[in-house]
């Protein structure tokens, strides 16, 4: 389990815009990073325009937002589009980045286990190291709890 000052995994995945972005590519400054499990569902795209609307609030800290999903990078530009989100999304089908991340695991919905991803986010100083980790959050207190630790 990752925990704060830890250095965070690095990786590099396709984005909404089919290129390849690494964590590594922000060093410099702080990262939102908050994983969730499928886009355009409801909420996820609560906690995803949550972090739009406080976008503003967040860059203003030397901050950078970026979502990860297992969703296809199509399905990410879509739901991009359609929710107006200024950040970059990321696509893990393979979930090497979640598992790194400690957030993908079994996850129960009607009685029927299944595996998936567990909401969460992590911030990362300009140096790579864990300054957040908030996992199995809800969508609202994801946003509230990062705007927070940012400031």
């Amino acid at each position: 389990m990752l925990a704060i000052g830890d250095t965070a995994p690095d990786f590099t995945l396709i984005s909404d815009t089919n290129t390849s972005v690494s964590l590594s590519d922000f060093r410099g400054q702080r990262v939102v990073l908050f994983f969730y499990p499928k886009a355009d569902t409801p909420g996820c795209t609560t906690q995803a325009c949550g972090f739009r609307d406080k976008f503003p609030v967040i860059t203003a800290t030397n901050a950078a937002v970026i979502g990860v999903s297992p969703d296809d990078p199509a399905a990410l530009a879509k739901w991009k589009a359609k929710q107006s989100l200024p950040y970059t999304l990321l696509s893990d089908p393979d979930h090497q980045v979640a598992e790194a991340y400690g957030v993908w695991g079994e996850k129960k919905l009607y009685g029927k286990a299944y595996m998936g991803i567990t909401r969460s986010h992590f911030i990362i100083d300009p140096d790579g190291k864990l300054a957040d980790v908030q996992i199995k959050i809800s969508p609202e207190d994801s946003v509230a709890r990062a705007v927070k630790a940012l400031q």
